[in-house]
């Protein structure tokens, strides 16, 4: 008999990780934080269905690397939502994985130590556990759904989900998307094109077969019933920007065509700032501006924000990290953060209960 080996040559080793059942036993959500997660959810599809007035904000930063400064930007986030949430309905950005062109730090539930150690079970506990956090603090969540496993471990804390640009193709992404419980964002493809993302809200709407595990952590044919609250967010591509007013009714124009509900977020970061962070109020200004003119399309923004301005490389000494700035893409800090906010819900403030009457 042959003894080349065939099979899992590049294979180095298994680590086998506690089940998703396991986790959420050990780190419950207590009853406020599933009461508020239920509510934040509704007010995202009313948002979507156009029951409620406001428009939701997606607002945090790149990616949570302290989960000490991510507490800190939540209570000041909290303290925010709670004086806008008349116009505008804030949810936290809680990104704990990160896509990557070729190689980088893949965030925190991948290498919760940013030392190249990928222990991904602490990751699991420490991600899980800012998440019940911030929940109970009574502030919504969301979160990049970019690995088809992690959401077994976390889905259950998320409010709002996106889908980034790099996976909107992918039929397996839109599988996993069609049975996630919150409403799921799909962001236009890196190209700048639509017909990507309009694909993926088609497909996952409709029930699919795949393969996943289940909360007992073993492999199984997943069926889900689709999901109704897909929408698109535009992030703009290598042509440029593309949540100018044009583009925006070039884009419903695409969502009619294709018989689907033409609900656009606006991304404010990546090629819509030309991924120059200071440039996002500028954005939410237009969009703004362009509600102010009788735009009916827009209903969400995601914003790149954290404590401290720009980004950072991650040093060798960690002790050398500056608090409560990005290891990823740029931010704005909170003090622009918390101005361009006030400054859209003053502008809004009178104009949106109009758009659902």
């Amino acid at each position: 008999m042959s003894q080349v080996k065939v099979d899992n040559v590049n294979v180095e080793a298994y680590e086998v990780l506690t089940t998703p059942e396991a986790l959420k036993q050990e780190l419950p959500l207590s009853d406020a934080a599933s009461d508020m997660l239920a509510e934040s959810r509704q007010v995202v599809r009313d948002i979507l269905d156009r029951k409620d007035h406001r428009m939701f904000i997606v607002v945090g930063p790149c990616s949570i690397h302290d989960t000490e400064a991510a507490m800190d930007y939540a209570q000041r986030l909290k303290a925010l939502a709670d004086e806008v949430s008349d116009t505008l309905y804030l949810v936290m950005r809680v990104y704990f994985e990160k896509p990557r062109t070729t190689v980088g730090w893949k965030g925190l539930i991948n290498d919760p130590y940013m030392n190249d150690s990928f222990k991904i079970e602490d990751g699991l506990h420490i991600g899980r556990k800012l998440m019940l956090d911030i929940l109970e603090l009574g502030l919504p969540t969301s979160t990049e759904a970019l690995d088809p496993i992690s959401p077994q471990y976390l889905a259950d804390c998320i409010s709002w989900s996106a889908i980034g640009a790099r996976t909107t193709e992918s039929q397996t992404h839109r599988e996993m998307a069609s049975g996630l419980s919150s409403a799921v964002g799909f962001k236009n493809g890196t190209d700048g094109g639509l017909q990507v993302a309009i694909n993926a809200l088609k497909s996952v709407s409709k029930p699919h077969r795949f393969l996943g595990i289940n909360p007992a952590g073993e492999v199984a044919v997943i069926k889900t019933t689709g999901n109704a609250y897909g929408h698109v967010v535009l992030r703009g591509g290598s042509a440029g920007p593309n949540y100018d007013s044009v583009h925006v009714k070039l884009c419903e124009d695409e969502l009619e065509g294709a018989g689907v509900t033409p609900s656009i977020m606006v991304d404010c970061s990546h090629a819509n700032s030309n991924k120059q962070p200071e440039l996002q109020p500028l954005v939410m200004d237009n969009v703004a501006n362009q509600v102010l003119e009788g735009n009916h399309s827009i209903v969400g923004l995601m914003v790149e924000s954290n404590i401290g301005a720009g980004n950072q490389p991650i040093p060798e000494n960690l002790g050398d990290l500056q608090y409560g700035v990005s290891v990823t893409d740029g931010c704005i800090d909170w003090d622009t953060t918390a101005q361009a906010i006030r400054d859209m819900r003053d502008k809004l403030k009178d104009v949106l209960p109009n758009r659902t009457a």
